[in-house]
């Protein structure tokens, strides 16, 4: 059932990724229910962490959007990114029900497993690996970045909001 704890990967995760012949590791950690708390569990930089968000739009598109942990979703972004009137969260039961097999909010960074496009933030396109949780709050995985998009035809947007108040050398 839904509510069955998932002490595992996500199981198509991990075909996928072998089957496309993307170079991953898998990481077990204590369970973490933000993208921030999972990289640090991790001991990865949360600018490397990235966070799913499940959205849809008026038109009846669903998609997975990417951003790095220290991010947030840009809604009017996003409305762009995808040629879209509006664009909104799907609720926690919505985004269940396209994502099966995975707990609410670890929804990993692959939207063919879900038949789902997947747009990723610029920010992510600058990180040789980058993890995302794979299907549960216990478990992580970490890619090779060149082959995953390779594999996943992600199309890069700008998503991010720009709230970046490190100072201008900090940033990239």
């Amino acid at each position: 059932s839904a509510a069955t704890i998932l002490d595992r990967p996500h199981a198509g995760l991990l075909e996928w990724l072998e089957r496309h012949r993307v170079d991953h590791e898998v990481h077990e950690h204590p369970e973490a229910f933000t993208a921030r708390q999972t990289a640090s569990a991790e001991g990865v930089d949360p600018a490397t962490f990235a966070k799913v968000v499940v959205v849809g739009t008026d038109d009846g598109r669903h998609a997975l959007l990417l951003v790095d942990a220290i991010d947030q979703v840009d809604l009017h972004k996003a409305r762009r990114a995808l040629a879209a009137a509006d664009v909104r969260l799907l609720s926690e039961p919505e985004a269940a029900s396209l994502t099966p097999g995975c707990a609410i909010g670890a929804v990993p960074a692959l939207g063919a497993l879900f038949d789902v496009p997947m747009i990723a933030d610029f920010a992510v396109r600058d990180d040789p690996v980058i993890s995302f949780n794979a299907g549960t709050h216990q478990f992580s995985v970490h890619v090779d970045r060149v082959a995953w998009e390779r594999a996943s035809s992600v199309v890069y947007a700008d998503l991010a909001i720009d709230d970046d108040v490190r100072p201008t050398w900090a940033r990239t």
